[in-house]
């Protein structure tokens, strides 16, 4: 948010810190975890978060980078995403050990803060919640794509205390389970759960308001991906559009042969019933990616705008957009889904690209790959 420092999460336990105008490098974390940092979060213009491979979450303080202003403990695996409602001033974390954390950043003292598990599946990859924090995407190396409606985030979530919305393409929920499991490697087939799956029994009727849908329901959905109809996919990175309109993903088939990056339009109104089917999402745009570097995650993006996005494509980066304009996604939803328009292509790593990161404030993109060099862009249209 104070736009002027560039956070670099690395491979061995640190973390890097650069201006991105000038490139100079600020300052290094040599032991900011005991394991890969995973990904950081600020919370406002000082504070913000990492996360790593060593099950923790430290937050950090600009102004005084010598030390961590605390640790938090609470999940039992990898610890892959953050994020943050600026409203209430909740953290909210997922890891592989399938749980969602939610972590009150407003009673942190230098031993942590209260936390309690929010909820819980299995083959979990990425959670997001909507710039407006109504809903809280969670996307699965099984292929599925779980939505959580009405979000209230102070309300801890166990199976079966949440009415199920169920949707096209979703032949099943077994993943979801009470029961603590890793993740599925990537790429590898899908493996079916003892447990049963969900049903409509589980419905809660207490967590339904008068005269509304009810708050934290669940739906469940295998998103179309192009050329994968009759075989699954794993859901490796998820983004949201900036002004909450559509999510970003991107597909590998579980052979690991072909990769995708798949933009879906929300498409907004509840069902008539609690458990009636329902499709919030759907697919608009799609391009098939190079497939370079297969088993590793890359990590895409959207611009400040939500007009373009970056995608990781071998050594380098594409910039892609809706149309060859550059329009706003509202003004080019096709009937069906249609290819997206490659921009520009920038290249200047020797390596896999694994992510890609637009500047909220400047004409500059930023990108890492598996050789641990970072690379500034300024491209000119």
């Amino acid at each position: 948010p104070c736009r002027s420092v560039l956070t670099v999460a690395c491979e061995q336990t640190e973390v890097l810190l650069f201006d991105p105008i000038s490139s100079k490098h600020i300052k290094t974390l040599s032991e900011a975890h005991e394991d890969c940092v995973n990904n950081i979060r600020f919370l406002d213009n000082r504070l913000f978060a990492t996360c790593s491979d060593d099950t923790t979450i430290a937050l950090w303080d600009l102004r005084k980078l010598n030390t961590k202003v605390c640790t938090l403990h609470g999940h039992t695996s990898w610890v892959k995403n953050i994020e943050y409602d600026t409203n209430t001033r909740l953290l909210v974390t997922s890891g592989f050990d399938g749980n969602v954390i939610i972590w009150d950043t407003n009673r942190c003292t230098e031993d942590g803060c209260p936390h309690k598990k929010f909820f819980h599946t299995r083959f979990l990859m990425r959670m997001r919640l909507t710039p407006d924090c109504s809903k809280m995407l969670i996307s699965t190396s099984s292929g599925y794509l779980l939505i959580l409606h009405d979000l209230d985030l102070n309300k801890s979530l166990d199976v079966g205390s949440y009415p199920i919305l169920r949707a096209r393409r979703t032949t099943s929920s077994s993943d979801i389970t009470s029961g603590s499991s890793g993740p599925r490697a990537v790429g590898s087939p899908c493996h079916q759960s003892d447990a049963g799956p969900l049903s409509e029994k589980h419905l809660s009727r207490s967590s339904q308001r008068e005269g509304g849908s009810p708050r934290n329901s669940l739906e469940v959905l295998t998103p179309e991906v192009p050329g994968e109809r009759d075989r699954g996919n794993c859901i490796t990175s998820l983004q949201l559009h900036p002004k909450g309109w559509a999510t970003l993903l991107r597909c590998s088939s579980n052979t690991d042969d072909q990769e995708w990056t798949c933009v879906y339009e929300f498409q907004e109104g509840a069902p008539v019933r609690p458990v009636s089917p329902r499709c919030s999402l759907r697919l608009t745009h799609c391009i098939e990616e190079a497939n370079v570097g297969r088993g590793y995650i890359k990590e895409l993006c959207f611009s400040p705008d939500g007009r373009m996005i970056s995608s990781p494509h071998g050594f380098g980066i594409r910039l892609l957009g809706f149309d060859a304009h550059c329009s706003e996604l509202v003004d080019c939803l096709p009937k069906e889904a249609s290819p997206l328009k490659e921009i520009r292509s920038l290249y200047s790593h020797n390596d896999v690209v694994l992510t890609t990161k637009f500047s909220p404030t400047h004409c500059q993109i930023a990108s890492g790959c598996l050789s641990g060099r970072v690379s500034l862009y300024q491209p000119k249209f």
